[in-house]
């Protein structure tokens, strides 16, 4: 579409849609921005665009005039990048999120990527800066609800590089569930499972206890965290999404 013609040349492509399709101008909107609406073939998703006489606009056959179903995005961050705003030199994952950065997978959800998804987006269960992993968005208020009410008590598996020497029985300690000073001194974290997955990683599987605490239950047996990457939050893995990019939560999956 040429943006160099007159104003009186081109006309408003909701406008065009509602005049051909004799719908309401709202209709023609959600038609848009759904991916329903092509211009000489091509899908336009902004309702703004404007199109001249001579161009052909065709409505996808069956589409409703309905709202864009929420959506939940899984993403794999880099370490270094926040999961809210960013600040000071920091950069924000959420600049990540694009239709050229979501993963090719094996079996793909056969769903198209609306400019609309990346929109009025929340963020839970937040790992640090330095760390690397699974972090969620979404627009569904279902998902919402159940990470700010339960996400904390999904366990989450995060893979830790550590170095240094553990202290004896480490493990145990941080499995019967590390003590916190202060107070009548028999408060203590809540227990946690923890392996070595090879020589200088560790897998902890963690309910009740926010990544952010995973350094100083290392530093507490003696080893100094050098990484920190999360696979999973409750039911939900990453898979085989690549560092940077990201997939839709499927219809199937619940955390």
């Amino acid at each position: 579409m040429s943006e160099s013609l007159p104003e009186q040349e081109s006309i408003r492509l909701a406008k065009r849609l509602a005049m051909q399709e004799q719908c309401s101008r709202r209709e023609a909107e959600l038609y848009i921005e759904a991916g329903n609406v092509q211009v000489d073939g091509k899908v336009v998703l902004v309702p703004e665009s404007r199109v001249t006489p001579d161009q052909v606009v065709t409505l996808r056959k069956g589409a409703k005039p309905e709202a864009i179903p929420p959506v939940t995005i899984l993403m794999n961050k880099p370490a270094g990048y926040t999961q809210g705003p960013a600040y000071g030199r920091t950069r924000s994952a959420h600049s990540l999120l694009n239709e050229s950065t979501k993963a090719v997978l094996d079996t793909p959800m056969p769903q198209l990527v609306l400019d609309h998804h990346f929109k009025n987006l929340e963020s839970f269960l937040t790992i640090p800066l330095p760390a690397s992993g699974l972090i969620v968005y979404t627009q569904d208020k279902r998902v919402a609800r159940k990470l700010a009410e339960e996400g904390m008590w999904l366990e989450q598996e995060i893979i830790v590089g550590v170095e240094g020497q553990m202290v004896e029985d480490g493990l145990d300690i941080l499995y019967e569930g590390l003590p916190i000073p202060g107070g009548n001194g028999h408060r203590r974290m809540p227990p946690c499972h923890v392996s070595w997955q090879n020589e200088s990683h560790l897998r902890f599987a963690l309910k009740g206890i926010a990544p952010e605490e995973i350094e100083r239950m290392c530093a507490a047996i003696g080893l100094q965290v050098t990484s920190m990457r999360r696979l999973r939050i409750g039911r939900v893995a990453m898979a085989k999404v690549p560092e940077g990019q990201w997939r839709y939560l499927m219809p199937w999956e619940r955390f």
